[in-house]
């Protein structure tokens, strides 16, 4: 078995919000993959004290906890469990109701000898490559299905939309969240290889269309996480010179991450 990760911010003025882990356990059977992209408010505006990477440390931190140590949860009930968790390391000192109080997307995976368990909340990506190459994208994707203009940097118009019924949902200090996230489970004997991608590692394909999933499976085997990331900032620095501003491209850089586990 083999995990390798990679992440880079998408500016080296600001702290890198996405957090990553890939660990095993003692006996070597199994493991857990969490990867988040903590949400930035706009202006800091977000009634709490703390940064999005300390919210972001505190809720990845309580997901590998509870993935290897409560096997009889699932991981609903995981991620409910670290959104609770996290949300009382604050609540004193902050206004948790505030509709931009720290918040991330969560990919969660959780493997055996015999399954693999994952969960997507929001719109990072789980690939998952079976044994013949084909590749499956497990994909949250109630972003793409707003209606245009739900999104933007005005406050009223995000706090529709916004862990709303008939909007999108992610990690933040409601535990209900949770419920809302795409989950399923496979034979591990099924799969060869999976991968998780915050979306600004996710732009070679989602953005930029380099390749299909498989491609970019593909190419984090060959380069690593660390070269698909690479060639993402080549891509977005050609578009900047450009000139052009592509669909879902908020900003030029995004902070990126990448994490491939080979199954052997």
């Amino acid at each position: 078995m083999r995990i390798e990760l990679a992440t880079a911010p998408g500016s080296p003025e600001r702290p890198n919000e996405d957090w990553a882990s890939g660990t095993l356990p003692a006996s070597g059977q199994g493991g857990v993959l969490v990867l988040l992209d903590g949400v930035t408010p706009p202006r800091g505006d977000d009634g709490c004290v703390h940064s999005v990477p300390w919210f972001t440390a505190r809720l990845g931190g309580a997901l590998v906890e509870l993935s290897g140590s409560r096997p009889d949860l699932t991981l609903t009930e995981i991620l409910a469990a670290a959104i609770s968790r996290t949300a009382d390391a604050h609540r004193v000192t902050c206004d948790l109701s505030h509709v931009r109080t720290p918040q991330a997307t969560v990919t969660l995976a959780r493997w055996s000898g015999h399954r693999i368990e994952y969960l997507v909340l929001s719109d990072s990506v789980l690939l998952l490559e079976s044994r013949d190459g084909a590749v499956q994208a497990v994909l949250d994707d109630r972003l793409n299905r707003l209606p245009p203009g739900s999104l933007a940097s005005n406050e009223i118009a995000d706090a529709t939309v916004r862990n709303k019924e008939g909007g999108f949902f992610t990690a933040a200090a409601d535990p209900s969240a949770a419920s809302r996230a795409v989950t399923g489970s496979t034979p591990a004997a099924g799969v060869r290889a999976f991968a998780a991608l915050t979306d600004g590692a996710a732009r070679w394909t989602e953005v930029f269309g380099e390749g299909d999933w498989a491609g970019a499976l593909g190419l984090l085997r060959k380069a690593g996480p660390q070269g698909l990331i690479d060639r993402v900032r080549e891509l977005e620095l050609a578009d900047a010179e450009a000139g052009r501003v592509r669909l879902g491209r908020a900003k030029t850089h995004d902070d990126a991450t990448a994490l491939l586990v080979e199954l052997g």
